[in-house]
């Protein structure tokens, strides 16, 4: 599909499901009184709140557990080594680190709103938080332990021993430590980012370019798998839509196959969970493979390979304007 296409087809499309958001005027000073009655309507994107209703005692322990090593097998990696909330709940890293300094298969996704995911890793195969703590845990390359030797770890520590007491009825279980865990995890939410500012009837909280990138995020289609809560998050998409792009970036491996190796379904081979684009600007680098080191390159790999466009560099400035207007604010997470 050409651009001339697009542009006569998914801007009406994209303005239907958006109940006219794409030109709505400026609100001028003398509709500030009505400005918080006017959420958009029928927005693809929904803005965030806040978490309120976690049991905080859950939350305390488990983000003290998020932040101890001693869930892998040497001591050396905790779930905060792959989830570092000063970046963005991700590592920075291409690949993350296990023990022994062994590398990951694929980019660790952020921890931050992950409780909005339909489900967890790049290929789906968790259904919820707590499994997929299991993963990391037992994974010879990230943490390379078991549930047996970390709860005899973890009840060598009183502090630990009585807190699960208090609040979990059979006490220090495998259960009880995944659900502490996730849910800490849970409280991640990052609610009040301008964009949701903009969505809820601010019309100050963005500016025109970012404004413009929107208007083209959701022309082009990019909206149609990143909405939601999350902007996100919520569905399955092949990688490679439209262009191959294993096969021009070669050395396939097998994590990129995607949920094929879940399901072994040829019609899942190179399918993966949307992620997230809340927070993005904080994530680098990008993709399931850790390949795009910057949102410019990663909206130019998106365009290419999943609608077929070849973005010019004023398009490609303001997609990226608009992204960085999804940072929101988290609680202060300072290092257990």
């Amino acid at each position: 599909m050409n651009r001339t296409t697009l542009s006569l087809v998914l801007p009406v499309a994209a303005g239907l499901a958006l109940g006219g958001l794409l030109l709505k005027p400026v609100t001028t000073a003398a509709q500030t009184a009505s400005q918080q009655a006017l959420a958009v309507p029928n927005s693809p994107i929904q803005p965030l709140a806040q978490e309120t209703t976690l049991d905080r005692e859950k939350v305390a322990l488990g983000k003290k557990l998020f932040f101890d090593p001693r869930l892998s097998r040497d001591n050396t990696i905790s779930c905060a080594s792959c989830h570092d909330m000063a970046a963005g709940g991700a590592d920075g890293v291409d690949l993350s680190v296990g023990i022994g300094g062994a590398r990951t298969s694929v980019n660790s996704p952020t921890v931050l709103n992950s409780g909005l995911n339909f489900a967890q890793f790049w290929d789906g195969r968790a259904a919820t938080l707590e499994e997929q703590i299991d993963g990391p845990v037992h994974h010879p390359g990230e943490m390379g332990s078991n549930w047996q030797e970390v709860l005899s770890k973890l009840r060598s520590v009183p502090e630990y021993v009585a807190a699960f007491n208090r609040i979990y009825p059979g006490g220090m279980q495998i259960q009880s430590v995944k659900d502490a865990i996730a849910t800490y995890e849970r409280s991640l939410v990052t609610p009040n980012a301008r964009f949701d500012r903009f969505l809820k009837g601010d019309s100050a909280a963005i500016n025109q370019e970012e404004r413009a990138g929107y208007e083209l995020f959701s022309a082009l289609g990019c909206i149609s798998c990143h909405q939601g809560r999350g902007v996100g998050g919520n569905m399955f998409q092949r990688f490679g839509v439209v262009g191959n792009y294993f096969k021009d970036r070669g050395n396939v491996t097998q994590a990129d196959y995607g949920r094929y190796n879940v399901t072994g379904n040829d019609d899942d081979l190179h399918v993966f969970k949307v992620p997230s684009l809340r927070n993005v600007e904080l994530t680098a680098p990008y993709l399931h493979d850790g390949s795009a080191e910057t949102l410019e390159a990663v909206v130019r790999i998106m365009a290419r390979y999943q609608i077929g466009q070849e973005l010019q560099a004023q398009e490609v400035n303001q997609i990226v304007a608009f992204l960085k207007t999804l940072t929101g604010e988290l609680e202060a997470q300072g290092n257990e």
